[in-house]
C-alpha cells in the first residue's frame, strides 16, 4: 500500500526472506498475475535472468520509502545498483505507471504468511 495515497498496489505480495527464496526469485514462472508482487530482504540489486516475463521493480529504503524506480525491466538485464536500497518489490510490467509510483512514495506491507507466486 502506497501510504501518501492510500492505495493498494498489490493483493498478492509472497516474500522471499532466505537464501533459496531470494536466489530463486521468479525466474522459470511462465507468468506474473496481475496484483501480485514479490518482496525480496534482503536484496540491493536485482536480475532477471532465466525470467520468461519483463518486471517493474521498486527499490526501498529500510523505512519502505522508494527510492527509485525501474519500469519493464526485460529478462536477461540486470537491475539498477541504488545505494540505501535494502530490499526490492518485483510487480508486474505496467504497475508502477498504473499506481503512479515514484521516488519518495512510502509503501507498506501488511502482515502476511509466506506465499507463493504462482
Amino acid at each position: 500500500m502506497d501510504l501518501h495515497s492510500r492505495k493498494v498496489i498489490a493483493e498478492n505480495v509472497a516474500g522471499a526472506y532466505n537464501f533459496y527464496q531470494r536466489f530463486k526469485g521468479l525466474m522459470f514462472k511462465k507468468h506474473f498475475p496481475d496484483s501480485s508482487g514479490l518482496h525480496i530482504s534482503p536484496c540491493p540489486s536485482i536480475h532477471t535472468f532465466w525470467m520468461k516475463f519483463p518486471v517493474d521493480v521498486l527499490y526501498l529504503s529500510r523505512q519502505m520509502e522508494v527510492l527509485e524506480v525501474d519500469e519493464k525491466l526485460r529478462p536477461g538485464k540486470i537491475g539498477k545498483k541504488v545505494k540505501g536500497t535494502a530490499s526490492v518489490i518485483e510487480l508486474p510490467s505496467g504497475s508502477i505507471q498504473a499506481a503512479g509510483l515514484a521516488p519518495g512514495d512510502v509503501l507498506a506491507l501488511e502482515e502476511f504468511p509466506s506465499r507463493q507466486i504462482s
